[in-house]
């Protein structure tokens, strides 16, 4: 099993600082997120070269860092034509740089008709922004085949792939080998279903055999009728069983502590460590 962090919750920027507050903390391997940590690469196309890629992964590499996903999330059914084409082109240019950067996945959500809130929007859950998100990770995908990489899809209840059975729907009409999944429990959740959270659970580990390359750790509490999100072990999730599952699922499971910040990220790794280790 491997636990890792986003390169933006480590709290710092730049890449020197980030190896050092990793190493500080314990942390072996990221979620990396270049543009949100490094502000000398923007979310552009173009900004991610062969340079500097390579110098971001032989930084981390040397550093004794992992990185098991590559964020580089975008809104495909933005109303911004123009803007959704600027982010596929980010997004390749980081599919084509991604084994510099130490890894040979990408992972993006499905995006909200709400644009840049990310969220819920009637619009979302219509056939046509189901095959809008479809007809676009097509394109990703194929692309990602040509220079030997993976996308990495996420459902959100907010998105166009709001729950299990969407997102199936997403990967099986995109209908690639170089497609895989990013599982995150919270993100299915609202008001209506969040205590049947272990049932989505299963739902999606058992949808997703074999294509799941990592899980989304968090945990939340329900409060004024919504969903709040909290650092690991301070919430109402069972995570005896929440990892029982995923350790019968995966042994080598990669757990990124999505959000886990601050003074939470030592005891949190080690909250999820123990329980791993202890199922």
């Amino acid at each position: 099993m491997q636990i890792a962090f986003r390169t933006h919750d480590l709290g710092v920027k730049g890449l020197d600082n980030a190896i050092q507050k990793a190493e500080a903390c314990g942390i072996s391997a990221v979620q990396l997120v270049a543009y949100k940590f490094l502000d000398e690469i923007k979310y552009a196309p173009g900004a991610l070269t062969e340079e500097n890629s390579a110098v971001i992964g032989n930084a981390l590499k040397t550093a004794g860092i992992a990185v098991p996903l590559i964020g580089a999330y975008f809104n495909p059914v933005h109303s911004n034509k123009e803007k959704v084409l600027a982010c596929k082109a980010v997004f390749k240019d980081y599919l084509k740089y991604s084994k510099n950067l130490g890894c040979n996945i990408v992972g993006s959500e499905t995006g909200s008709f709400n644009d840049d809130k990310w969220t819920y929007n009637p619009l979302n859950r219509t056939e046509e922004a189901l095959q809008t998100v479809i007809e676009t990770f097509k394109e990703l995908a194929s692309y990602a085949q040509s220079v030997g990489a993976y996308i990495g899809m996420e459902g959100a209840a907010g998105h166009v792939c709001w729950n299990v059975a969407t997102l199936k729907r997403a990967v099986d009409g995109v209908n690639s080998p170089n497609v895989k999944v990013i599982f995150d429990i919270y993100n299915y959740l609202d008001a209506s279903n969040y205590s049947n959270y272990l049932e989505i659970l299963d739902e999606g580990l058992k949808t997703f055999a074999g294509k799941i390359v990592v899980f989304h750790i968090k945990d939340c509490v329900f409060e004024d009728g919504k969903l709040k999100q909290v650092a690991p072990g301070k919430g109402m999730f069972d995570f005896d069983k929440i990892l029982s599952k995923i350790k019968a699922y995966n042994k080598d499971a990669t757990l990124v502590l999505e959000g886990t910040t601050g003074d939470d990220i030592v005891p949190c790794s080690k909250f999820i460590r123990d329980k791993w280790n202890s199922i």
